[in-house]
């Protein structure tokens, strides 16, 4: 019986790997989409804070 699973298990392996290449990948692009979402709101907190148009230097966060 065991000799029948060892040529199976290469071809096992293979799309074993694939499938984690996949999600890995799948994961990556997901981050990249939302980092660029984190970026656009993070200027835009800078373009609408309080005081941008008129001078002073207003904080939208409290560090």
């Amino acid at each position: 019986m065991s000799r029948r699973l060892i040529p199976r298990a290469p071809l096992l392996l293979v799309l074993l790997l694939a499938l984690l290449l996949f999600g890995v990948g799948f994961a990556v692009q997901a981050l990249w989409w939302i980092a660029v979402i984190v970026l656009v709101v993070w200027l835009l907190g800078f373009v609408a804070r309080p005081g941008a148009c008129s001078g002073r230097s207003g904080r939208w966060y409290r560090w």
